[in-house]
């Protein structure tokens, strides 16, 4: 009884290892098409793992322009910015210059103007005074020489009294710059002299002046009353 358990056993077993078997063969003959499939399968892979890389590869290549590009026009917006600057900075150390120059130039007949406000401020007042000078110099000429003797001392210390006037007086103009213009046979000059009259003067030079009928002032070399004159007519 023992004896033929074990056998149905032992051909139980063998029942199961030749299905086994028979898988496994199955399994061998079936093998050429999925081996195929599965280097299909690889290959696919393989290649989209290639065009993934070239991918990458080009997206690299497009960033990489594109990069060069953004810095290209960045570059190109910093040089304008740069040209335009530098015209700024021209134009306005031209402008500074040109004020500097106006004011400087402003400073200068500023000052001139005050100078010769100082210099002459006086002149109508001189003007003024030359009538009196006038009017002085006429009472001296006025006054006989015979007649101004120690016979008549009242006449000689009034005629004394109004030479040291004269005199003062133009001591006083010449403090101020305030001069005589006696040009008696000197050559006539229009910004100093006004002719009332030309006539011929043996042993003169025509254009000269012959005679001073009224004396002239300058202050400080500028012409203030030309001085009346006759001029030599040149011959005909």
């Amino acid at each position: 009884m023992a004896m033929a358990e074990w056998g149905a056993r032992l051909l139980r077993a063998g029942g199961r290892l030749a299905l086994t078997e028979a898988a496994r063969a199955g399994a061998a003959a079936a093998c050429p098409s999925s081996s195929r499939l599965s280097s299909h399968r690889f290959f696919c892979t393989a290649t989209r793992q290639k065009n993934t890389g070239q991918s990458c590869e080009d997206d690299q290549s497009q960033t990489q322009n594109g990069d060069k590009g953004e810095s290209s026009s960045t570059e190109k917006v910093l040089v304008e910015e740069k040209t335009k600057l530098e015209e700024q900075l021209k134009d306005l150390a031209d402008k500074y210059k040109r004020a500097l120059a106006d004011t400087e130039n402003l400073r200068q007949r500023s000052q001139k103007l005050v100078e010769e406000a100082k210099l002459y401020g006086i002149q109508s007042f001189c003007k003024d005074l030359l009538d009196v000078a006038d009017v002085l110099e006429k009472a001296t000429e006025s006054v006989p020489k015979e007649e101004i003797t120690g016979q008549n001392p009242h006449l000689k210390s009034l005629y004394e009294g109004l030479i040291m006037t004269e005199g003062q007086l133009q001591k006083v103009f010449s403090k101020h710059g305030l001069v005589k213009l006696n040009p008696i046979g000197a050559k006539f000059d229009p910004y100093e002299h006004e002719a009332l009259f030309h006539t011929p003067v043996e042993g003169k030079e025509p254009g000269s002046v012959a005679l001073v009928t009224k004396i002239g002032y300058k202050l400080h070399g500028r012409t203030l009353r030309p001085a009346l004159v006759g001029v030599v007519k040149g011959g005909e």
